[in-house]
Formats: structure tokens, C-alpha cells, sequence
């Protein structure tokens, strides 16, 4: 096992770390958290979630938010979608929200890593990489969760339906969609 210089001297700057995969190098991990944490080496995040901040100009730079969610979750295998993305859809949103979703096949609900809150979604697929048609899909799902005019949207939607690939809407609707989705999705087809 390692002093806690040579322990130290192992953490990498803006890397995520459990708890667990820090247990290799030290025989009293606890005591050699908390003197890191203290010294400002380590941040915590959450329970048994650190990571080692890079330093900038303006100070502490928080991690990666992928790397977060991947040390959280043990692995890679989660979609990041925010509400804030569907403003660049430029179908009426506009609204800034302070939430990201997180689809994931293992956790569900809200977690806070530092100031920021998660929501994780449990979900039985969703695809590997955001595509402005899966993010229709995505808006079009949660429709009544989002502080704009529904009607507004829907309308824009149907105004700038070219933009979009109706085939690929139309794959992702039937994949991934709930039933209002398909309809709506459907009847613009």
C-alpha cells in the first residue's frame, strides 16, 4: 500500500474516482480522503464520488459531466439529453432549464453531484448517440412537462417538418416513442 504523497501522486487532474477503485492504493483510504479533500487535492461530489479539479484562470474547473455520469454508473452505456438542447431544434423553445436527464439502464431518479441535480431515467433503450430527430422525440415525449405552449410547438413542428429526416423521425418514433408521440409523429408523415 501507498504513504499518501505516493498516494497522491496517483490521481490524475480532472479525473472522476469511486471510492472502491481508490481502495488499491491505500490500507486507510478514509484517512487519505479526508486529509486530499482537506488540502483541496480531492473534491467530493457525492457519496464515494471524487474527482481531482483542474485549475484554470478562474479557478477550479469542475469535471467532465460524461465522466461523472460513467464513474457513476460503472460504464458508458447512458444518453445525456437536457431540455435546454431542444431550443436548437427551432421549434419555439426557449426556456432554460437547470436539469439534465440522464437514460440509463440502471439507476432511476434524482441524484446532486456538487450543485448540480441528475435526473436519472431507467429506460429499457435509447439510442447511443443524440440526433436531432431522436431530440423531436424526446420533446414530443415530454410535451407536458416543458414550461412552452404545447400547440405552439406542435404548430412549428408542422411548419418545419422539412427540415427534418421523416424517416429517421419516423424510426425513432416507432422505436422510442410513447403513443402520443407516434401519432403526432404519424399524422405529420
Amino acid at each position: 500500500m501507498l504513504t499518501a504523497d505516493k498516494f497522491r501522486n496517483k490521481l490524475r487532474k480532472g479525473k472522476v474516482y469511486r471510492r472502491s477503485d481508490l481502495t488499491q492504493w491505500s490500507a486507510s483510504i478514509d484517512r487519505h480522503l479526508s486529509r486530499l479533500v482537506e488540502a483541496g487535492v480531492l473534491k467530493k461530489l457525492a457519496r464515494g464520488l471524487y474527482y481531482v479539479p483542474k485549475s484554470s484562470a478562474f479557478g477550479p474547473v469542475p469535471p467532465d459531466e460524461k465522466e461523472v455520469i460513467n464513474a457513476y454508473l460503472k460504464g458508458d452505456d447512458f444518453l445525456l439529453v437536457s431540455p435546454n438542447y431542444y431550443n436548437g431544434l427551432g421549434l419555439g423553445t426557449t426556456q432554460l432549464y437547470n436539469r439534465t436527464r440522464i437514460y440509463n439502464h440502471k439507476k432511476h431518479g434524482d441524484v446532486q453531484f456538487g450543485n448540480r441535480v441528475y435526473e436519472f431515467r431507467r429506460k429499457s433503450k435509447f439510442p447511443k448517440k443524440l440526433s436531432r430527430e431522436y431530440l423531436v422525440i424526446d420533446l414530443l415525449n415530454n410535451l407536458k412537462y416543458l414550461a412552452e405552449d404545447e400547440q405552439v410547438i406542435l404548430e412549428n413542428l408542422k411548419g418545419s417538418f422539412a427540415a427534418f429526416d421523416s424517416q429517421a423521425l419516423h424510426a425513432y418514433a416507432q422505436q422510442y416513442g410513447i403513443g402520443r408521440t407516434k401519432k403526432i409523429v404519424q399524422d405529420l408523415l
